[in-house]
């Protein structure tokens, strides 16, 4: 059987059941993860204008468009919760992917389980199944595109596994499924968005509408091409799923609401100020040292969230002045702030040859790899105090989050957003045992 086969046969076969114990966990940390970047990214301009877009193109009863009071079509419901869910960057990241999946996988998996009726358990599944997929999908697609290509892109086949999955197309249908995704991916050139940041950034919608349309195709004899899952070359990458479970180890978590590439700077900079007491107004300058992609993000003082998304400067100057990074300080009404603004302008980025050969072999997985970066900041007396370097945390397996530590983040923005405790808490302990949830509707009806 080839690569298409085996893929095929997973995504037909698996169950909840037979998921491993440390994916079953990853998956319910995935889910509580991505509930909580989707409802506080409902705060977003592009929230808003593609929950109205999807209610006005996708119409329909089958699924939520959350905390609009809105519902659509699957199709609808799934492509408007993903641009919240990936709104302010604060969603997952995932080993060979180079980007997003969870902000993807969560609203497909979300409007299909919705519409179609079913329960806790199988969401899970369906998710384990687009993760599983995600992994060896973006691998492939990035290893065989001379452009980096956005989520979107991979994320597309990832989206179809999960609709094919739900929808218990058989292996031939899948296999044609995997194969009209993979044809039909939009082409996403991330680093034009990373030069001129808009609301296009990840493509994060069109993964999902394309994955799930190709899934209907192939329902109703549509056919498809062999997906990249068949290229022989790759044959050893795909060969073990449903055996391995690359997410078991190979997912990670957002602390800060801006692009991964900052984060090895933003922890710098925390470290530096609390081994030494550092105030924010005793800072004179901020020197980092980055690798290329960092570079890229660049220093201009942004108009827009995206632009404070993609950006080095405005995130770690909002670090410094307030502690943290989330929606409050990337978002339009905060831009205006003339303490982060002056800070931000006194940001330095520089590229060093050492950091980008330790971050290309970072993406490719391989142990020597860090993504990381060195920070300086000098104060206004003149004193300097300098980080060794100092990794992103952006790695697989990531170190130091637990179930607590992400419910505490779980916490820290739906409390933006949610005014009502219990609900928070309702919703939390649902996600922890949510294979017990007969019906996804238990969960859309408290955020609906």
């Amino acid at each position: 059987m080839d690569g298409n086969g085996l893929v095929s046969t997973f995504v037909n076969k698996v169950t909840w059941n037979q998921v491993p114990p440390q994916a079953q966990r990853m998956a319910r940390m995935a889910l509580l993860d991505a509930l909580g970047a989707t409802l506080v990214g409902t705060l977003t301009p592009i929230s808003h204008i593609t929950a109205q877009y999807a209610t006005q193109t996708w119409p329909g009863d089958q699924a939520t468009i959350l905390l609009h009071g809105r519902r659509a079509s699957a199709i609808g419901a799934a492509f408007a919760n993903g641009y919240a869910a990936n709104g302010v960057d604060i969603d997952d990241c995932a080993l060979y992917t180079k980007g997003h999946p969870g902000a993807q996988i969560f609203p497909t998996a979300l409007a299909l389980t919705e519409s179609m009726d079913l329960g806790g358990a199988q969401m899970l599944a369906a998710m384990v199944v687009g993760y599983e997929v995600a992994h060896r999908a973006a691998r492939i697609w990035h290893d065989t595109h001379d452009v980096y290509q956005a989520c979107g892109s991979w994320g597309s086949v990832a989206c179809a596994a999960i609709a094919a999955h739900l929808l218990q197309l058989d292996p031939e249908q899948t296999y044609h499924a995997l194969g009209i995704a993979d044809y039909h991916a939009p082409n996403l050139p991330m680093m034009r968005d990373i030069d001129h940041p808009t609301m296009v950034k990840h493509g994060i919608g069109w993964g999902t509408m394309t994955g799930i349309t190709a899934a209907q195709l192939a329902a109703a004899g549509f056919t498809g091409i062999p997906s990249l899952f068949g290229f022989e070359d790759y044959y050893d990458w795909v060969a073990d799923i449903g055996q391995h479970y690359i997410m078991a180890d190979g997912l990670a978590w957002k602390g800060y609401a801006c692009c991964a590439w900052d984060h090895a700077a933003m922890r710098g900079a925390e470290q530096l100020v609390a081994a030494h007491h550092i105030e924010t107004g005793e800072i004179a300058s901020v020197y980092v040292e980055a690798p290329h992609t960092t570079i890229r993000l660049g220093t201009k003082l942004p108009t827009t969230t995206e632009e404070s998304q993609f950006n080095l400067a405005w995130p770690l100057a909002a670090l410094l002045v307030d502690g943290e990074v989330g929606p409050a300080q990337i978002l339009e009404h905060r831009f205006q702030d003339p303490q982060i603004r002056e800070l931000a302008q006194r940001i330095e980025v520089v590229e060093k040859d050492e950091l980008n050969t330790l971050y290309a072999l970072s993406e490719r997985g391989d142990p020597r790899g860090r993504y990381a970066a060195r920070v300086t900041i000098t104060l206004d007396d003149g004193r300097s105090f300098v980080t060794d370097l100092v990794e992103g945390n952006i790695n697989f397996p990531q170190q130091g989050w637990d179930e607590g530590r992400l419910e505490e983040k779980f916490r820290w923005l739906t409390e933006q957003v949610l005014d009502d405790q219990a609900r928070i808490d309702e919703l939390a302990g649902m996600v922890w045992h949510f294979d017990q949830v007969s019906h996804v509707r238990d969960l859309t009806r408290l955020v609906a």
